[in-house]
């Protein structure tokens, strides 16, 4: 592919470890290329880069990561894995990773509930007060 188009995450010396993190939750992940000021890895087979440029800049919610999840067992484990070790919960299946990336953690089934007239203003209701979502509860709603 020519020009491919991906991200680079700025980190305060944290890159490597990032990486690594990163690629032991997500299946199909590897680090590609390492050195003292940049990490290339890939994540899913999607191309990232980690830089290790100091504390100037600092992560926030403006950029997000969404995992789409088929089954709770997948959204508990994304879940699981990406709190860890001072991660912090958020609402609506958001959650900021110990390096303070932040990342939506959301059912694949979420879109269709929706876009159903009957059941999107109880489905927005309920997931509103939920911080991990809860599948069943978003069918139930």
């Amino acid at each position: 592919m020519k020009n491919p188009i991906y991200p680079c995450l700025w980190f305060d010396g944290q890159a490597q470890e990032a990486a690594a993190f990163y690629c032991a939750i997500f299946e199909n992940s590897t680090i590609t290329a390492d050195n003292q000021m940049v990490v290339t890895f890939e994540l899913n087979g999607k191309r990232f880069m980690g830089l290790n440029a100091g504390p100037q800049f600092k992560f926030n919610e403006a950029v997000s990561f969404v995992v789409d999840c088929e089954t709770q067992d997948e959204i508990d484990y994304y879940w699981a894995k990406l709190t860890a070790d001072g991660g912090i919960e958020s609402q609506c299946g958001w959650l900021k990773d110990k390096f303070g990336v932040s990342w939506q953690i959301v059912p694949t089934i979420l879109p269709s509930l929706l876009s159903d007239p009957a059941k999107a203003q109880n489905v927005m209701e309920v997931f509103m007060k939920m911080k991990k979502f809860d599948i069943e509860a978003l069918k139930n709603a």
